[in-house]
Protein backbone atom coordinates (compact mmCIF):
# COMPACT_ATOMS: atom_id res chain seq x y z
CA UNK A 1 0.00 0.00 0.00
CA UNK A 2 1.17 3.48 -0.96
CA UNK A 3 1.51 5.84 1.95
CA UNK A 4 2.95 9.12 1.74
CA UNK A 5 3.38 11.97 4.27
CA UNK A 6 3.65 15.38 4.31
CA UNK A 7 5.61 17.77 6.08
CA UNK A 8 7.40 21.87 6.23
CA UNK A 9 4.23 23.47 6.86
CA UNK A 10 3.84 26.20 9.01
CA UNK A 11 3.18 30.42 8.96
CA UNK A 12 4.76 32.86 6.64
CA UNK A 13 5.23 36.11 5.59
CA UNK A 14 4.16 37.65 2.51
CA UNK A 15 7.27 36.97 0.52
CA UNK A 16 8.83 34.34 2.17
CA UNK A 17 9.62 31.02 1.64
CA UNK A 18 8.75 27.50 2.67
CA UNK A 19 9.75 23.76 1.54
CA UNK A 20 7.18 21.23 1.68
CA UNK A 21 8.40 17.01 1.98
CA UNK A 22 6.31 14.40 1.17
CA UNK A 23 7.69 11.03 2.39
CA UNK A 24 6.41 7.78 0.36
CA UNK A 25 6.55 4.20 0.52
CA UNK A 26 5.00 1.69 -0.86
CA UNK A 27 5.46 2.95 -5.03
CA UNK A 28 6.86 -0.51 -6.02
CA UNK A 29 6.74 0.20 -9.62
CA UNK A 30 9.43 2.51 -11.59
CA UNK A 31 6.89 4.34 -12.94
CA UNK A 32 4.70 6.82 -11.32
CA UNK A 33 3.47 10.47 -10.42
CA UNK A 34 3.69 12.43 -7.58
CA UNK A 35 2.03 15.57 -7.13
CA UNK A 36 0.89 18.34 -4.89
CA UNK A 37 -2.21 20.00 -4.62
CA UNK A 38 -4.09 22.25 -2.34
CA UNK A 39 -7.55 23.35 -0.50
CA UNK A 40 -8.23 26.72 0.66
CA UNK A 41 -11.63 27.07 3.14
CA UNK A 42 -14.34 27.11 0.97
CA UNK A 43 -12.55 26.33 -2.18
CA UNK A 44 -12.15 23.20 -4.35
CA UNK A 45 -8.77 21.11 -4.13
CA UNK A 46 -6.74 21.80 -6.86
CA UNK A 47 -3.31 20.62 -8.62
CA UNK A 48 -0.14 22.92 -8.22
CA UNK A 49 2.54 20.51 -9.31
CA UNK A 50 3.28 17.57 -10.43
CA UNK A 51 6.39 15.44 -10.91
CA UNK A 52 7.42 12.31 -13.24
CA UNK A 53 10.33 10.37 -13.74
CA UNK A 54 9.35 9.74 -17.41
CA UNK A 55 7.25 13.05 -18.20
CA UNK A 56 9.34 15.47 -15.58
CA UNK A 57 7.15 18.76 -14.11
CA UNK A 58 4.69 20.45 -14.24
CA UNK A 59 3.04 23.49 -12.68
CA UNK A 60 -0.21 25.38 -12.56
CA UNK A 61 -0.11 28.94 -13.90
CA UNK A 62 -0.77 30.38 -10.38
CA UNK A 63 2.30 29.57 -9.38
CA UNK A 64 4.96 29.07 -11.88
CA UNK A 65 8.27 30.97 -11.45
CA UNK A 66 7.83 30.65 -7.93
CA UNK A 67 7.38 27.03 -6.89
CA UNK A 68 9.38 24.28 -7.76
CA UNK A 69 9.32 20.68 -7.45
CA UNK A 70 11.99 17.71 -7.35
CA UNK A 71 12.48 14.81 -6.17
CA UNK A 72 15.21 12.33 -4.13
CA UNK A 73 14.84 9.05 -5.27
CA UNK A 74 17.25 7.90 -2.75
CA UNK A 75 15.01 9.07 0.17
CA UNK A 76 12.14 8.14 -1.61
CA UNK A 77 10.89 12.07 -0.94
CA UNK A 78 8.98 14.48 -3.05
CA UNK A 79 9.62 18.59 -2.51
CA UNK A 80 8.01 21.66 -2.94
CA UNK A 81 10.16 24.68 -2.33
CA UNK A 82 7.63 27.90 -2.44
CA UNK A 83 9.36 31.14 -2.93
CA UNK A 84 7.86 34.69 -3.07
CA UNK A 85 4.46 33.01 -0.79
CA UNK A 86 1.47 35.17 -1.00
CA UNK A 87 -1.67 35.37 1.04
CA UNK A 88 -3.23 34.01 -1.37
CA UNK A 89 -1.61 30.78 -1.20
CA UNK A 90 -2.95 29.95 2.19
CA UNK A 91 -3.84 26.76 2.15
CA UNK A 92 -3.87 22.55 3.00
CA UNK A 93 -1.29 21.64 1.30
CA UNK A 94 -1.40 17.47 0.33
CA UNK A 95 0.58 15.02 -1.67
CA UNK A 96 -0.72 12.51 -3.90
CA UNK A 97 0.10 9.52 -5.74
CA UNK A 98 -0.99 7.49 -8.70
CA UNK A 99 0.91 4.28 -9.95
CA UNK A 100 -1.56 2.01 -11.93
CA UNK A 101 -0.79 1.74 -15.77
CA UNK A 102 -3.77 2.70 -17.07
CA UNK A 103 -4.38 5.77 -15.06
CA UNK A 104 -0.96 6.99 -16.17
CA UNK A 105 -1.62 6.40 -19.44
CA UNK A 106 -5.05 8.73 -19.55
CA UNK A 107 -2.71 11.37 -16.97
CA UNK A 108 -0.23 11.71 -20.19
CA UNK A 109 -2.80 11.69 -22.91
CA UNK A 110 -5.06 13.93 -21.21
CA UNK A 111 -3.31 16.18 -18.93
CA UNK A 112 0.44 15.95 -19.63
CA UNK A 113 0.03 16.76 -23.35
CA UNK A 114 -1.37 20.34 -22.63
CA UNK A 115 1.15 20.63 -19.98
CA UNK A 116 -0.97 20.81 -17.40
CA UNK A 117 -1.48 19.21 -13.76
CA UNK A 118 -3.66 16.57 -13.37
CA UNK A 119 -6.76 17.22 -11.27
CA UNK A 120 -7.17 15.72 -7.80
CA UNK A 121 -9.47 12.92 -8.62
CA UNK A 122 -7.09 11.96 -11.21
CA UNK A 123 -4.87 10.04 -8.62
CA UNK A 124 -5.56 7.52 -5.63
CA UNK A 125 -3.38 7.42 -2.90
CA UNK A 126 -3.12 10.66 -0.55
CA UNK A 127 -1.40 12.02 2.81
CA UNK A 128 -3.34 13.77 5.54
CA UNK A 129 -2.15 17.21 4.37
CA UNK A 130 0.03 20.12 6.20
CA UNK A 131 -0.98 23.57 6.52
CA UNK A 132 0.37 26.59 5.24
CA UNK A 133 -0.60 29.79 6.12
CA UNK A 134 0.55 33.14 4.73
CA UNK A 135 -0.25 36.06 6.76
CA UNK A 136 1.60 39.23 8.21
Amino acid sequence: EVQLVESGGGLVQPGGSLRLSCAHSGVTSDDYIIGWFRQAPGKEREGVSCISNRDGTYYADSVKGRFTISSDNAKNTVYLQMNSLKPEDTAVYFCAAETDPIKLAVIREVTFALSRVPPPAALDYWGQGTQVTVSS
